[in-house]
């Protein structure tokens, strides 16, 4: 299936999960630990203790789907102190499938319009 990029949402659980769980127990921690609707279209990404299993759910207006994805060498991330439970862009789970972990957002270029003061240095 294909996703307009900016307009997927993405929730990321920020503990890890047993990846026995399917359908149904995914259903239940997206409803009753993230406090969101599975059927709202969202992804609902959730990561194993090691940090080499994925899964994703999705709802697709017809039922549910689960992506998966195990990787044979590395991790997804690093360390689990630094994961939190939130919401991330289309690309941010792109770079993660891909093993690329974010740490820092930075942006490159700053607009003098939203900017509320100028300082020069002379």
């Amino acid at each position: 299936m294909f996703f307009p990029e900016g307009q997927v949402r993405v929730h990321l659980y920020g503990q890890p999960v047993d990846m026995r769980r399917s359908f149904d127990g995914l259903y239940a921690l997206t409803r009753h630990e993230l406090g969101q609707d599975p059927m709202s279209g969202a992804l609902f990404v959730f990561i194993n203790r090691r940090a080499t299993q994925m899964k994703v759910l999705y709802w697709d207006r017809t039922g549910f789907c689960v992506w998966a994805k195990r990787l044979e060498q590395g991790r997804f991330i690093a360390n689990w102190s630094r994961v939190s439970t939130r919401e991330m862009d289309w690309t941010t789970l792109k770079l993660l499938l891909e093993g690329i972990e974010v740490k820092c957002v930075r942006r490159r270029y700053h607009h003098p319009a939203n900017s509320t003061s100028i300082s020069a240095v002379a």
